[in-house]
């Protein structure tokens, strides 16, 4: 995604750290850069208020469970992938993952 207009930061570079940017993982220059973007970028605002929401709502309804490791590194492989524009389909988002048993 890109506005279409020169920024000092590039559209692509906020969006890839844009959950960094939403968890306080990052130093403040680079948070300052970010802030300055959204001030004159409103496509990457926009994709942050919503990304802002579904963080918020995820929170809302799910903040009490502890999430097992291997089910956050299986979402954050596929949030990856869709990032990089891998096509995802929907097989291998409800297929689980076939293991070796040892007998």
């Amino acid at each position: 995604m890109s506005c279409g207009e020169p920024h000092e930061t590039d559209c692509s570079e906020v969006l890839d750290h844009l959950y960094e940017f939403l968890d306080s993982e990052m130093p403040d220059v680079d948070r300052t850069k970010f802030e300055h973007h959204f001030e004159e970028c409103s496509p990457c605002l926009e994709k942050y208020g919503l990304e802002q929401a579904v963080k918020k709502l995820v929170k809302r309804c799910c903040g009490h469970d502890d999430v097992p490791a291997d089910l956050r590194a299986k979402v954050m492989g596929r949030l990856e992938l869709i990032r990089s524009g891998q096509t995802v389909s929907e097989r291998d988002v409800t297929e689980e993952p076939v293991t070796s048993q040892e007998s």
